[in-house]
C-alpha cells in the first residue's frame, strides 16, 4: 500500500508519478486496495463521504457492510 499509494506531504494518499507510467498501474492499485490496509482505508473514505437522503445510506451500509465482510475474510486467512 505505501509503495503504490504513499501519504503525500498533505497526510493524502496520491499515486507516484512513476505509476502512472506503468502498464500494470491498475491491476497494482487494486491488489494494494484489497489488503487490510487497503480496505482500512476504504472504510474511512466511505465514512466521511457526506450522505443525503435514505437511498444513499443504504447503500453506504451495504458497502460498509462488503468492507466488513472483506476484512473479516482477510483476518481469517492469515490465522
Amino acid at each position: 500500500m505505501d509503495k503504490v499509494f504513499p501519504l503525500g506531504m498533505e497526510g493524502l494518499r496520491e499515486t507516484p508519478p512513476t505509476c502512472f507510467e506503468c502498464p500494470h498501474r491498475k491491476a497494482c492499485l487494486e491488489k494494494a486496495l484489497a489488503t487490510r490496509e487497503g480496505i482500512a482505508l476504504r472504510s474511512e473514505v466511505l465514512e466521511r463521504a457526506p450522505v443525503k437522503g435514505l437511498v444513499e445510506r443504504v447503500k453506504r451500509w451495504s458497502e460498509k457492510k462488503q468492507l466488513s465482510r472483506l476484512q473479516e475474510a482477510k483476518g481469517k486467512g492469515r490465522k
